[in-house]
């Protein structure tokens, strides 16, 4: 079996202070998480030689054709396990087009430290009250819901939390990516053992309630963009341009969705309810088809089924390329 590698120790990232009214902090940054990700070596499939980004043999300095390339995963020093891409194509999530929610866990339980990238999430093809149900239950019983989903061929961790009048999507760092607080020279979590008295801990409660405001990203700004496009409008007015010709677009052909059939709603609920929450929307759908089948329902109680969306369209995702 490959042998994971232990991680690093923590290295300073960077060192200043955390500063509110007259207080400074010194503090140093860590990386809280780190990368379990497999990463793929290039390599020279005659000599094993490792191969840079150039497809370059590190070790003769030549180049090499493209065809000469194999993936192989380091597990000890200067071992490696070749994997063919046949092998690594059978390896990956299948492409499901789904936010599947295994769980709902309370809105604040899980830690600032999880949380990667943000995508909202929006209701297509007459899906606008099953979405506005999740989101009205989610805010009511304050609870996110916890679901994975394939981005590109990759499987995520994610959230689905309500905010405001819509959903978003934050994907999520696995739980191995995380690293513990354990080797940082932190001070004891017991506020007399830390050295702080009563009255410090309390003028710094009164000062961080005078400071403190609703949160509005309005009133802060990126000050580096502001001055960037200062200077570009500057020289916008003094003429200092240049043209530059872009590439034809290519064109690109669009494919409308096939709706899929949404079953009632309350029945829907209902058989969730039945089954303890395990079955998914698909799988009911799947039942009500094969119900169908077996015994037709009499033209009294036969409803119209509406189509739903497929699926959600697929967000970029960047693939980092093994150097």
């Amino acid at each position: 079996m490959p042998v994971s590698k232990k991680a690093p120790a923590p290295r300073v990232l960077w060192k200043g202070a955390i500063s509110f009214g007259l207080v400074h902090i010194p503090v140093a940054l860590y990386s809280a998480t780190t990368d379990h990700g497999i990463d793929f070596d290039w390599l020279d499939k005659r000599t094993m030689d490792p191969v840079g980004y150039k497809r370059i043999n590190k070790k003769t300095g030549k180049e090499i054709a493209r065809e000469q390339i194999v993936k192989g995963i380091e597990y000890e020093d200067g071992e490696y396990v070749v994997l063919s891409d046949k092998e690594i194509a059978a390896a990956y999530p299948k492409t499901t087009q789904t936010i599947e929610i295994e769980t709902f866990v309370p809105a604040n339980g899980i830690p600032f430290v999880y949380l990667e990238r943000p995508y909202y999430v929006a209701p297509i093809n007459r899906g606008a009250k099953v979405y506005a149900l999740l989101r009205e239950t989610l805010q009511r019983s304050e609870r996110v819901g916890v679901a994975r989903v394939v981005i590109q061929t990759k499987q995520h961790l994610a959230v689905l939390v309500p905010v405001g009048p819509g959903l978003v999507l934050n994907l999520l760092r696995w739980g191995a990516d995380i690293r513990p607080w354990t080797d940082l020279p932190l001070p004891s979590e017991d506020a007399k053992k830390a050295g702080l008295s009563e009255r410090e801990l309390k003028m710094a409660k009164q000062l961080v309630d005078d400071m403190s405001a609703d949160w509005d990203p309005n009133e802060f700004k990126d000050e580096f963009k502001d001055e960037i496009l200062r200077l570009v409008d500057k020289k916008v007015k003094a003429g200092q341009t240049e043209t530059v010709t872009q590439p034809e677009p290519e064109e690109s052909q669009s494919s409308e969705g096939r709706g899929a059939k949404i079953i009632d709603l309350t029945e829907l609920l209902q058989r969730s309810l039945r089954k303890g929450g395990g079955k998914t929307a698909k799988a009911a759908a799947d039942e009500e088809d094969e119900d169908e089948e077996e015994a037709p329902p009499p033209k009294a109680a036969a409803k119209k089924r509406k189509p739903a969306a497929k699926a959600a369209r697929k967000a970029p995702v960047r693939h980092r390329r093994a150097a």
